[in-house]
């Protein structure tokens, strides 16, 4: 299994904001069959060191993380996140 995390530092910071883009990342559940799960997490503390969101998905296989990475789903989200995003980070790894 691979374990694939995503970090978003946003342009405008708002509460608002964070979570259309929260809801952004949430709307590919159930439309990408390599997700075995999927986690969207925002930021409670507002520190200087904070990321807004967090994004935690779980795939099978380096394949399906491949697959995943080129679905039209994700493609949208991409679309959004390179509007909103100031800076993003990730780690895939296996668990």
């Amino acid at each position: 299994m691979i374990k694939h995390i995503v970090f978003f530092k946003l342009k405008d910071r708002s509460a608002e904001q964070v979570e259309v883009t929260a809801q952004v990342l949430r709307n590919m559940e159930g439309r990408i069959p390599q997700l075995i799960s999927i986690e969207v997490g925002t930021d409670i503390l507002h520190s200087e060191r904070s990321f807004d969101l967090a994004l935690v998905t779980v795939v099978a296989t380096l394949e399906d993380l491949q697959a995943y990475q080129v679905h039209p789903a994700h493609k949208e989200v991409i679309a959004h996140i390179n509007e909103v995003k100031e800076l993003s980070i990730v780690v895939d790894y296996e668990v």
